[in-house]
């Protein structure tokens, strides 16, 4: 979404980003949430170049 952001999260605190794009995250992977660190692509690259198990 485009910035400056404002988010309540679930206990009441507010966070807030200046950045021109920030993404939230939904993954729950981020180290810095409620902004997404793309951590989300670190862990599908490993599971995608995992072979597949015979069916």
């Amino acid at each position: 979404m485009e910035g400056p952001v404002e988010v309540t999260m679930p206990d009441g605190t507010t966070v807030f980003s200046e950045r021109f794009v920030a993404a939230i995250c939904v993954c729950r992977r981020s180290r810095t949430q409620p902004w997404c660190d793309t951590s989300h692509r670190r862990h599908s690259r490993a599971r995608a170049a995992r072979p597949h198990a015979p069916e």
